[in-house]
């Protein structure tokens, strides 16, 4: 990958483009030399989903990107266009300070609106399905030679067939089979050829072609026979099976890696599927006033409208729920098992299923804005990044095929001068050249990080590049924040203590009745809490704020207050000191405390689990908070780490410095938080671990984001980075063995080229097949 240095990020923008014309890693790698000679340009060519990712700045335009695309004899056109790499995207942040996308695939100058993305989905969706055309010609292409072939291997090779003019009829036979079932390889190596540079297809093309016609030739000048069977060695023996042999199991072979890669593919389709195509939207009648139902496409539907969101129903877009009540599915989108129950108030995403109740939903995200198309370009990023041994693959494979060209030359001489036999001497040349074709290396990377980051999508965990798997497998000690990570972040009435005879609901009531005129926390906790043990809550009146201390309001002609101890004349001893940890308030009427209040953070129910499950795997969890030290350690101890690993009271640059100082001690640490106070040290970690439910700075500063908040999913994400890097490395070990083994054994003579074009296409669909192993990865 070519380094661009010196980028202001307001000048940096960024591009995608489709790239046609792909046969192996060094197209891919070639494209991207030629677009990194350009001034301000950084380019990352993708050989699996046939894209380019381009970022560039100064006085480069996009139409140059593609002039010298098309300049290096591929085809190219604008995916879509994206912005101004200064706005930072909700789920497609770096960790390392690089320039931002704003939208992978739509122009900022489009706004937000549905119809961006509905353009940007219909625009991908067809890149995505390019493929289909090309699979079905070579589905076609395959077959013909096959069915060509068959007679032409019976005639040379199989003893006792004697057909009149045999060499004539394996010509006749040979010809359509390497002209018109070969094409796609002579057209690509002449393509190339003319801007001087070569390919996997011109090792093909030189080998089917120097086969082809060499025993054409001899056909034609009446040379055609068997030397060994023919007196004084005046006739020479045809290779035309070898050339028909070759097309069609290379043929057979592309076909069978394109249906596989085609199958890699499917992680984005799927979540492009995700979402709905139409919402039934409330309007309202400008003279009966009359509220009615309109169906319309989703990408007509604008932020403020209000949609219907029957049982059974997928969610349009990302909104808040203004009336109904009901538990949402939210396992295709954020992965998580449990249904979640949703009233007035509470947000729901884009993509989920509502299960039960009928809802009245308020669109607050819609487009490209929302958290399903924010997935979808957070993957589609990591998909097209690459991991530092795939750029070690990608320059051996930009001089490869120049060197195998040599090495097939010198064997053809070597051969000729050693046994005096042209015939011979082109049989083991040819062999050279097909064994050798570099597709494999181009493929390992790119269709097991395909599938791995897809299969990470559908499990809430979103892997942002190729580099975080390298980080992941070195990970020895994982940070945990408090609030947010191990807890759940939201205030939770955990006690209610009343004075005398007064029940406990009675003083939930008062306290709610006042509270509901709050926006703080606490409040909310009490009202929260009121209205799920299903009290009524009367309405008050005369509400008044009282800043840092609580509230006061009349109900029924009694003035309630709710608040700090000092606000009341009197307190009883049996309310006046907490007994349970978290921040507690008062209710009561007339001077007198009536009852106490306390709400907590609570801990997450999968937390002590998740962290059982690190300790397992021989990962050191710490837990870090900006809370004081007896909370602190009490959720430590409930989740099980040890007082010695509990850092409490610490800013946020405290933070980063525990980070740094673990890492000074020769650690490899994964920071997990989830709020803008973590963003530093998530930047800091070699591994930034977020939580999707926190903050987008946090999202922005991660390598991962959990769209499912619980800890668990944590050493999930880590077992699935490193399962996806073990599969990157099996796949280029494979491919780099392949052709260091057969390389030789060609040259020697030990291979014919029938069956090195059956190896060759067979080393590909095996490197495909085996990334494809990660769509059944399990936790």
């Amino acid at each position: 990958m070519t380094q661009t240095t010196d980028l202001r990020s307001d000048e940096v923008h960024e591009v995608d483009l489709a790239i046609t014309g792909m046969t192996c890693a060094s197209c891919s790698a070639r494209i991207e030399k030629k677009l990194g000679k350009l001034e301000g340009v950084d380019a990352v060519v993708n050989l699996a989903t046939e894209k380019a990712t381009v970022r560039y700045a100064g006085e480069v335009s996009v139409e140059d990107l593609l002039a010298t695309v098309r300049s290096t004899g591929y085809g190219a056109e604008v995916v879509g266009r994206a912005g101004s790499a200064q706005r930072s995207d909700l789920l497609g942040g770096s960790s390392h300070g690089a320039p931002e996308r704003s939208d992978l695939l739509v122009d900022s100058s489009h706004g937000g609106n549905g119809r961006t993305d509905h353009a940007e989905r219909t625009d991908h969706a067809d890149h995505m399905n390019h493929q289909v055309a090309p699979e079905t010609d070579l589905k076609r292409r395959a077959l013909v030679a096959l069915v060509l072939t068959v007679p032409v291997v019976v005639l040379a090779m199989v003893p006792g067939v004697n057909v009149p003019n045999s060499p004539w009829v394996q010509l006749v036979l040979a010809t359509p089979v390497v002209f018109w079932a070969g094409w796609p390889f002579h057209r690509s190596a002449a393509k190339n050829a003319r801007h001087g540079a070569s390919t996997m297809d011109t090792l093909v093309s030189i080998g089917v072609l120097t086969a082809y016609l060499w025993s054409a030739f001899v056909v034609l000048t009446g040379r055609a026979g068997d030397m060994d069977a023919a007196p004084g060695g005046q006739t020479a023996h045809i290779w035309f099976e070898t050339a028909t042999v070759v097309t069609t199991f290379l043929l057979i072979g592309r076909w069978m890696e394109a249906r596989a890669t085609d199958r890699t593919r499917d992680s984005i389709r799927g979540l492009l599927s995700l979402g709905a195509k139409d919402v039934a939207v409330e309007r309202v009648d400008p003279t009966t006033r009359a509220t009615t139902e309109v169906r319309i496409p989703v990408d007509r539907l604008a932020v403020g409208e209000r949609f219907v969101v029957r049982p059974g129903e997928k969610v349009a877009t990302d909104g808040t729920v203004r009336d109904g009540e009901s538990s949402i599915d939210a396992s295709l989108v954020t992965g998580e098992s449990l249904a979640i129950d949703v009233r007035p108030g509470d947000e729901v995403t884009g993509g989920t299923v509502n299960q039960s109740g009928r809802l009245i939903v308020e669109a607050t995200r819609v487009g490209s804005e929302t958290t399903l198309a924010g997935i979808t370009r957070l993957v589609e990023r990591a998909q097209t990044t690459k991991a530092p041994v795939q750029r070690l693959a990608d320059r051996v494979s930009s001089v490869f095929v120049p060197i195998v060209l040599g090495l097939a030359l010198l064997t053809f001489v070597g051969w000729w001068i050693g046994t005096g036999d042209p015939s011979r001497a082109i049989e083991v040349a040819v062999a050279v050249l097909v064994i050798a074709c570099p597709c494999a290396l181009g493929l390992a990377t790119p269709t097991a990080l395909l599938v791995g980051t897809g299969r990470g999508a559908r499990m809430g965990i979103l892997i942002k590049g190729a580099d975080v798997l390298e980080d992941t497998r070195r990970v020895d000690t994982v940070v945990l924040d408090k609030t947010g990570t191990v807890t759940t972040g939201e205030m939770t009435l955990v006690d209610v203590s009343p004075s005398g005879r007064l029940p406990k609901d009675q003083a939930l009531r008062a306290a709610a009745a006042v509270e509901a005129g709050s926006e703080h926390p606490v409040a909310r906790a009490i009202v929260a809490a009121a209205l799920a043990r299903g009290i009524e809550v009367p309405r008050a009146g005369d509400f008044l704020s009282l800043p840092g201390a609580g509230a006061r309001a009349s109900i029924k002609g009694n003035e309630v207050t709710v608040g700090r101890s000092d606000l009341f004349d009197e307190v009883p001893r049996e309310i006046g000191r907490p007994t349970v940890d978290g921040t507690t308030v008062w209710v009561g009427w007339g001077g007198v405390a009536r009852a106490s209040l306390t709400v907590a953070d609570t801990v997450r129910s999968s937390s002590a689990d998740g962290i059982a499950a690190l300790g397992a795997a021989g990962l050191t969890a710490y837990l870090l908070t900006g809370d004081h030290d007896r909370a602190a350690l009490d959720v430590a101890r409930e989740v099980g780490i040890p007082a010695g690993r509990v850092v409490a009271d610490v800013r946020p640059e405290d933070k980063h410095a525990m980070v740094a100082g673990l890492q000074a001690r020769g650690k490899v640490v994964a920071m997990v938080g989830d709020g803008v106070n973590d963003a530093a040290a998530l930047a800091q970690a070699d591994l930034g671990i977020a939580m999707g439910t926190g903050t987008d700075v946090a999202a922005e500063s991660a390598d991962i984001v959990l769209l499912r908040s619980e800890l668990p999913a944590v050493l999930d994400a880590i077992k699935l980075s490193r399962a996806t890097l073990r599969t990157i490395k099996v796949n280029l070990a494979w491919a780099f063995g392949y052709n260091v083994a057969a390389i030789p054994l060609a040259m020697a003579g030990v291979l014919n080229p029938m069956v090195a074009g059956g190896a060759m296409a067979l080393s590909s669909v095996l490197v495909v097949t085996n990334s494809l192993r990660l769509r059944s990865w399990t936790p």
